[in-house]
C-alpha cells in the first residue's frame, strides 16, 4: 500500500463495521495494517484487530491438510444457544443477565437476536464492559458475524477456526435463525479423535472404541478382524507348507524367512502410509496412480537391494558356519528374494487402500492385515521357490 492510497483506505476503514474493515485490511501487508491501525482511535483499532484473520503458521497449514479427509458436520457438536438477547436490551440489562446466569463461565459473546431469534449481531465482553449502561446492544454490536450452518463440513469448520481463533461459534439455520453454538475445543477434540482412530483402523480397530469401552463390546469390535487375519495367515502357511521338503533339506532357509517377512512388511507399510496420506489430503487427484506405483517399485528395488546385500552376507556367513552346502548360491537366493519381496510389497502398499476405496470401504480399515498377508505370501513363496529351483 503506497502513500497515495493510505488516506482513501483509512477513510473506508473508518466507515465500515469492524468485521468488514478487518476483511479489507486482511489483504494488506502486515506493515501497512499496523501503520493504518495506529491512525485510528485505540478502541476502534482494537475492535478491528480482533477480527483480523490469523496468519496460518506451518503447523496450522499442516493441520489444515490433515483434516481435509475428516467426515462429519458441526451439527453433531452443537450445543443449545446461550447468551442470546433482544436487540433493544440495554447494556445494563445484559450485564444483569450475565450476573444472574448459572453458566456464566460459558459466556464469551452476547448474541443479539430479533423477535424471531434471527442472529443480527454479536457483542464481545470487552465492548459490553466499555459501553455506556444506557446504550442498547444494537448500538454496540458487530453486525453480520461469522457463523456456521448445521451442515458445515468438519474440514471447512476447522479451517475457519484456524483463521479466526474464536472460543465459540454461532450456528444458524434457515433465515439466519440462531439454533446453537459450537465450542472451538469441541472441534479440535473431534479432529484429535478422528486422527487417532486412523492408525487403529489399519489393524481392524473400530473407530468408536475408546479406553472406556467395555470388555465385551471391545471383543465384538475387534474379534471379527482377528478371524480374518487368521484366515489370511492360513494362506501364508499353506504357501510355506508347499515347500516343506525344501525347508527340511535346507534348514538355513527357515532362519531367514522371518527376516524376509519383516523387511518386506515394513516396506509395504511405508508405501501404505504414503498412499493413505495421499488419499486423505486429496493429492492423488492430481498425481497419477501410475506414477506412484513407479515410484514405489523403484524404492522397493533400491531398498530391497540395499538390505538384501546385508541379508545375503549374513546368509553366506551362517551357511558357511553351519556347514550348509552352496552358501554363495543361498546368499544369491536371499538377495533376489529380498528385492522381489520389497518391490511387491511396495505395489501392494499402493493397491490395497485404492482397492478398498473402489469397493466402497474405508481405505484404512484393516489394510495392514491384507498387506501383511500379501507380502508374506510373495516374500516367503519367492524365496522358497528360488531355493527349490536353483538348489534342489
Amino acid at each position: 500500500m503506497n502513500s497515495s492510497t493510505k488516506p482513501t483506505l483509512l477513510a473506508t476503514v473508518e466507515k465500515l463495521d469492524p468485521v468488514k474493515a478487518a476483511e479489507l485490511l486482511g489483504t494488506e501487508p502486515q506493515s501497512s495494517i499496523q501503520s493504518l491501525l495506529a491512525q485510528l482511535p485505540p478502541e476502534r483499532a482494537l475492535l478491528i484487530a480482533s477480527h483480523l484473520p490469523g496468519t496460518a503458521t506451518r503447523g496450522e497449514a499442516e493441520t489444515t491438510a490433515l483434516v481435509s479427509g475428516i467426515e462429519g458436520t458441526v451439527e453433531k457438536l452443537m450445543s443449545p444457544p446461550l447468551g442470546a438477547l433482544p436487540m433493544d436490551t440495554t447494556v445494563a440489562g445484559a450485564l444483569d443477565y450475565i450476573v444472574h446466569l448459572k453458566e456464566v463461565s460459558s459466556i464469551t459473546y452476547i448474541y443479539v437476536v430479533d423477535e424471531f431469534s434471527h442472529l443480527m449481531g454479536v457483542v464481545a465482553m470487552r465492548d459490553l464492559l466499555l459501553a455506556s449502561p444506557a446504550q442498547t446492544l444494537a448500538d454496540i454490536m458487530t453486525v453480520e458475524p461469522f457463523a456456521f450452518s448445521p451442515g458445515t463440513h468438519m474440514p471447512e469448520a476447522i479451517n475457519a477456526a484456524l483463521k479466526r481463533h474464536y472460543r465459540l461459534y454461532p450456528v444458524v439455520g434457515k433465515n439466519n435463525k440462531l439454533i446453537g453454538l459450537v465450542f472451538s475445543w469441541k472441534l479440535f477434540e473431534y479432529v484429535a479423535t478422528e486422527i487417532s482412530s486412523q492408525s487403529g483402523s489399519m489393524v481392524g480397530l473400530d473407530r468408536e472404541e475408546r479406553v472406556t469401552t467395555s470388555i465385551l463390546q471391545s471383543f465384538r469390535m475387534r474379534h471379527p478382524w482377528l478371524q480374518v487375519n487368521l484366515l489370511t495367515a492360513f494362506a501364508a502357511a499353506f504357501v510355506v507348507g508347499m515347500f516343506e521338503d525344501t525347508i527340511a533339506r535346507i534348514v538355513a532357509l527357515a532362519v531367514f524367512l522371518p527376516v524376509l517377512a519383516g523387511q518386506s512388511g515394513n516396506t509395504g507399510c511405508q508405501a501404505l502410509a504414503i498412499t493413505l496420506r495421499g488419499l486423505t489430503l486429496g493429492e492423488l487427484g492430481d498425481y497419477p496412480v501410475r506414477k506412484l506405483l513407479q515410484k514405489e517399485i523403484a524404492l522397493g528395488a533400491m531398498n530391497g537391494f540395499a538390505v538384501g546385500l546385508v541379508a545375503a552376507l549374513a546368509m553366506w556367513l551362517y551357511a558357511g558356519y553351519s556347514g550348509t552346502e552352496q552358501p554363495f548360491l543361498l546368499a544369491f537366493v536371499v538377495l533376489i528374494a529380498m528385492v522381489g519381496a520389497c518391490v511387491g510389497s511396495g505395489i501392494f502398499g499402493v493397491l490395497v487402500p485404492l482397492t478398498l476405496r473402489r469397493m466402497g470401504a474405508d481405505p484404512a480399515m484393516a489394510s495392514s492385515i491384507f498387506l501383511t498377508t500379501f507380502t508374506d505370501i510373495l516374500g516367503m513363496g519367492l524365496m522358497l521357490f528360488l531355493a527349490t529351483a536353483l538348489l534342489l
